[in-house]
């Protein structure tokens, strides 16, 4: 009950982080333009470069560390002071250069690069990782929130047009870094203090830069899509994209916030020698994000076309085709979020997960080059699909020899006939009526109304394991 009460907190708190977006980007998108979207999007990219270099493998290592030590409070604080004096000295050296590369190389965007680097500051002082690593999720989600919830107010009240690109940036940067400060009142009761000379930061460094490597690769082809388009197409072209890939974001996040969760639950089983927990979380894991991420998929395929144009406005019409293209990311993403993030790493198989981000940043970089050209936007979406297809099939091939792949796809193939199912009724429903939130949610009810009948027709093993919890939660 803990791990789905911390899968609940996580999982809202992902949303939350993705619906606040997504109520300011109507507004944004009409209110700025998608020129000026693009700007925002590709001055972005650069920064999270920076602060991902700062960061190094801090928050997955950290998170790892702290679960290793959950039940000492002197290693457990040891470790934090330890890993947190690290964090501070890299992003410092991070932000100097960061710096540095703007005045030399920026000059069409130079404020908004340097408007951006809040967001660098914000990443030096976050301490979600301990917290994570405590599997005590609701400390952050409590107060995240309560700064997001302003950040919109704050949206709204002052980004009035066209000129306030400035203001919209400072206020992200800005609710991110006030966010992670409100953090630090709470380590107080959950930590003691360590004398300096214990520290001793720099012996987390080689470990945490092996954990950096997947970390910064992963980002990289994450993040790359923006960064081409932004040099090999327009502007207005990256706008679109960003903001499909927002939306198709906002669906995966409800997914891969069980792998934050997972890891710190994992690793601490492989800690205590746990192998056939550990198994048996993985098997569970893949079942539970198989089940909803595949619906997930077919639902957005289903209403995009008719769904983008209404909620962005008629800047982003283009839209609605990137997200259409972009959406099997979301299955493939929550495929392998389990096989890498709650497997590979809890269990410190890091040259594996290493190797296959590589392996998915690398070929993102090729595909990008093949199809943006001709394509676009949509050639960055179709990139972005291929590279995550060999991310997921090649972690699935590595962890063959440790885990039954047979036993782990054994009810996928009735998701996919549901979701399909759902797909061909609900899309044909978009061609029927015209887009508004009434008829919005009513292809939400329809479609899962299909793919539970779909699921409980075909006796789907997920129906029994959500009876389990429920049963086990009365009790």
């Amino acid at each position: 009950m803990k791990v789905i009460k911390n899968y609940l907190y996580n999982a809202g708190y992902q949303i939350l982080n993705m619906v606040l977006p997504l109520i300011t980007v109507p507004y944004i998108s009409r209110v700025l333009g998608a020129h000026d979207v693009g700007i925002n999007e590709y001055t972005n990219s650069w920064v999270t470069f920076f602060y991902l270099m700062g960061q190094m493998g801090i928050t997955l290592y950290g998170n790892r560390e702290v679960a290793y030590h959950r039940e000492d409070i002197y290693e457990r604080s040891r470790t934090f002071w330890g890993v947190e004096a690290l964090q501070l000295l890299t992003i410092s050296a991070s932000l100097i250069a960061y710096l540095v590369a703007v005045f030399l190389f920026s000059t069409t965007f130079q404020h908004y690069f340097l408007l951006q680097a809040v967001w660098i500051i914000a990443a030096g002082l976050d301490v979600s990782w301990y917290f994570m690593g405590l599997e005590n999720f609701r400390v952050t989600v409590v107060r995240n929130t309560l700064v997001k919830l302003a950040s919109i107010v704050l949206i709204f009240t002052v980004v009035k047009d066209a000129g306030d690109l400035s203001k919209y940036i400072l206020i992200l940067g800005g609710a991110q870094l006030f966010g992670n400060l409100t953090l630090w009142p709470y380590l107080r009761d959950n930590i003691v203090w360590v004398k300096i000379r214990e520290w001793h930061p720099f012996s987390h460094f080689y470990l945490a830069l092996l954990l950096f490597i997947p970390t910064i690769t992963t980002q990289v082809y994450l993040v790359l899509n923006r960064l081409m388009l932004g040099r090999m197409s327009t502007q207005a072209s990256l706008g679109n994209f960003g903001q499909a890939d927002k939306i198709v974001k906002f669906v995966l996040a409800i997914v891969t916030a069980t792998g934050t969760v997972m890891l710190p639950h994992v690793a601490s089983k492989f800690a205590k020698g746990d192998v056939k927990g550990v198994r048996a979380s993985l098997y569970s894991s893949f079942n539970f994000v198989s089940a909803i991420s595949i619906p997930m998929m077919f639902g957005l395929m289903a209403i995009a076309k008719s769904f983008a144009p209404w909620f962005l406005g008629a800047d982003f019409n283009m839209a609605g085709e990137i997200m259409f293209l972009e959406a099997p990311i979301i299955v493939l993403i929550a495929w392998s979020n389990v096989t890498g993030a709650q497997y590979l790493m809890p269990v410190n198989r890091v040259k594996e997960f290493t190797t296959s981000v590589t392996i998915g940043a690398v070929s993102n970089i090729v595909f990008n080059l093949f199809l943006i050209g001709g394509w676009g936007a949509n050639g960055a979406a179709v990139a972005t699909v291929c590279s995550e297809f060999l991310v997921a099939a090649s972690q699935i091939i590595m962890i063959r020899h440790t885990i039954r792949r047979r036993l782990m796809f054994k009810e996928v193939w009735k998701y996919f006939l549901c979701g399909l199912l759902m797909y061909l009724v609900v899309s044909r429903l978009c061609l029927i009526i015209n887009m508004s939130v009434s008829n919005l949610i009513l292809e939400v009810v329809v479609g899962i109304l299909i793919y539970s009948i779909g699921l409980v027709v075909t006796k789907a093993s997920i129906l029994d394991e959500a009876k389990n919890l429920l049963a086990s939660k009365r009790k």
